[in-house]
């Protein structure tokens, strides 16, 4: 599989964070995130949209039924006295305990960034009003930029209908200095890596229509058909 295509990455990192990717497929995920920067940026703008939204979960207290199950299944239910197997073992309890705990501790530094993480922002890209033989274009772009800065992702309020030998780009406009290129949004969707200080200046997103593919100079050729300001 090609793990660098964005939609993939999305799909699988949303599955991940979710906890509906299970099993051998999780662990897998897990093992592939150390070489893959699409799955871990992906992963990242995921747990930026959900794990706010556990805050508002209240824990639940497990019934003591429950506790008699586990109890019947390790084989205490019966009262009846067993010579300790080895997953009764106080030292396998431990080293198992001890496993999870580096795991876990292993995964959030491969994920997370040092010190506090910011918020997210929303940009709303408002339509310009510029006139583009282009189709019907859509009322509004949606941009979301994750709370470390290391990705967005962009989505219209209604689908965008565009001439099949057009495509749009997405620009980040800095207040002085030329804009630069975040790339190819298909259909007004797109999930971007912003590399380095790519968003550094910048206090503004922009979208053009472009030739198919994006603009071949390297700077928008088009008309800016949406726009939004943002503060970093």
């Amino acid at each position: 599989m090609d793990y660098g295509r964005a939609e993939l990455a999305d799909r699988l990192a949303a599955e991940y964070v979710a906890g509906t990717l299970r099993g051998r497929a999780r662990r897998r995920f897990e093992s592939l995130l150390p070489a893959h920067a699409r799955l871990r940026e992906s992963t990242l703008a995921w747990q930026d949209r959900l794990m706010p939204l556990t805050a508002t979960v209240a824990p639940v207290q497990p019934s003591g039924d429950v506790w008699r199950r586990i109890s019947e299944r390790i084989g205490h239910g019966d009262g009846k006295v067993r010579a300790p197997g080895w997953w009764q073992r106080l030292a396998v309890w431990r080293g198992l305990a001890a496993f999870a705990s580096v795991a876990a501790i292993g995964l959030a530094v491969l994920l997370a960034n040092p010190g506090p993480t910011p918020p997210p922002i929303v940009v709303v890209l408002a339509p310009t009003g510029a006139a583009a033989p282009t189709g019907a274009l859509a009322p509004t772009l949606v941009a979301s930029i994750s709370g470390d800065r290391a990705t967005l992702v962009t989505r219209p309020i209604t689908p965008v209908v565009l001439q099949a030998d057009r495509s749009l780009e997405l620009w980040a406009v800095p207040a002085s200095g030329p804009a630069r290129s975040l790339g190819v949004l298909p259909g007004g969707s797109g999930t971007v890596a912003l590399r380095g200080k790519v968003l550094a200046g910048v206090d503004t997103l922009a979208v053009t229509v472009e030739p198919l593919g994006g603009s071949p100079t390297g700077k928008a050729t088009g008309p800016i058909v949406y726009a939004g300001k943002f503060s970093l």
